[in-house]
């Protein structure tokens, strides 16, 4: 064994050694996050749940940047809340990042945590407050062991992730406040033992279509919205079959296509009996834009469609859901490789590199020329579900993964 694989070897141990026993401590914390249910949509609850993650910081003897993106007017819990927390000193930043809001609830029993074994079940837990955790007990075990930075480590907690950011990353990056001497970002979301280097874009709309009521009896002096709405709908039709003939070259799982996606009427509705002729009618339209593509072209051809359909007598309008760029990192980066070789010492199992079938925010620091891989302790398939859980040792995995990432990633 070399001077270094001894030396590797020996942070490993000091840090699993001290992060182990604390399986009890991580699951409270976990459970206190998770029992404040940070809905988004509508984007509920995060003042408190900020302080909380404020103090705990500051327990841990971390400072804190706390920064809002809220009119000066609006004071109520809902307020949106970023938290910069920093260990070390110096300019170049390695980022812990992570989002506290949290997908609706099935049920509010989600909101009531429920600890079985090694396992913790509850909204959030898995996507991703169970990965904040493990961030928050990474900067920890470096603290209590001594680690020498040369450098710091930036943790940045925001909200809104669910609903494509803004308020949260997204007004960060236009605030110049994201990534400041970053030299690289790390995110915790459930990534089910994989790492994610690159993530598809999108731009998602919710489409209106007007018409005229009338009772069917007299249907002939009325203007059938949803017949209109199926004209739209056959014209993007069309431009589907072209787009879903792209494909991506990024590494792919196994459950998904390299294909471009165009998804239409993932919500619909409208209309108000069976017997009257609907007077508007609506559907969704879901545009996921692979690396390869760009989001402003993409973007333009979209609305060109809808426009097309208003200049030809069909009365609509849209509104904007989501939007966010596509974004990749190199496998072969610095920190990619760092992340990697982590991964197989902490597990004993050698992980792959794959595109994130989702939006991802490695996308605002991958705009700015930072490194960014996903990587977390949940598995994506329980993320949004009803029985959303996190096994507790894989937090523990994680919280490893990141300290010995950030250690070689800011060595002396």
């Amino acid at each position: 064994m070399s001077v270094q694989t001894g030396s590797k070897a020996s942070h490993l141990d000091s840090i699993l050694k001290w992060l182990r026993p604390r399986e009890n401590e991580m699951a409270v914390l976990l459970a206190e996050l998770v029992v404040i249910p940070t809905e988004n949509p509508p984007g509920k609850n995060y003042r408190a749940c900020a302080d909380l993650l404020e103090r705990r910081l500051g327990e841990f003897g971390l400072d804190c940047e706390r920064v809002s993106a809220a009119d000066s007017n609006q004071t109520d819990g809902d307020a949106p809340v970023c938290l910069i927390g920093n260990y070390g000193s110096g300019e170049r930043t390695l980022y812990f990042h992570g989002h506290y809001d949290v997908v609706p609830a099935q049920s509010q029993e989600q909101f009531k945590p429920v600890r079985k074994e090694h396992f913790l079940f509850g909204r959030g837990s898995c996507d991703m407050k169970g990965g904040i955790v493990a961030m928050l007990y990474a900067i920890r075990a470096l603290k209590e062991t001594g680690a020498e930075l040369n450098g710091r480590i930036g943790l940045t907690l925001v909200p809104n992730e669910e609903t494509g950011g803004e308020g949260g990353s997204a007004w960060l990056a236009r605030e110049g406040l994201l990534g400041r001497g970053g030299i690289g970002m790390l995110l915790a979301e459930p990534t089910s033992g994989v790492m994610w280097n690159a993530n598809r874009g999108a731009i998602s709309l919710r489409v209106q279509v007007f018409g005229k009521s009338a009772h069917v009896g007299l249907q002939h002096q009325g203007e059938n919205a949803f017949e209109r709405m199926h004209r739209v709908v056959e014209r993007l039709q069309h431009w589907k079959h072209e787009v879903e003939q792209r494909t991506t070259r990024c590494s792919i799982g196994a459950e998904q296509a390299r294909n471009s996606i165009l998804m239409l009427g993932g919500q619909s509705g409208g209309g108000a009996n069976f017997n009257v002729v609907p007077e508007k009618c609506w559907f969704t339209i879901d545009r996921r834009i692979n690396p390869e593509e760009d989001l402003a072209v993409e973007k333009a051809k979209l609305l060109e469609i809808l426009e097309s359909c208003k200049r030809d007598g069909i009365p609509l309008q849209w509104e904007v859901l989501q939007e966010g760029m596509a974004s990749s990192c190199r496998e072969d980066d610095a920190l990619g490789a760092a992340l990697s070789e982590n991964i197989q010492s902490v597990t004993g199992v050698a992980s792959r590199f794959e595109m994130c079938p989702g939006l991802l925010e490695t996308r605002f620091y991958a705009a700015k020329g930072i490194p960014a891989y996903a990587c977390g302790p949940g598995l994506l398939s329980v993320a949004h579900g009803p029985n959303e859980y996190v096994d507790l040792r894989k937090v523990i995995d994680c919280a490893a993964i990141y300290a010995l990432t950030a250690r070689t990633a800011l060595s002396l």
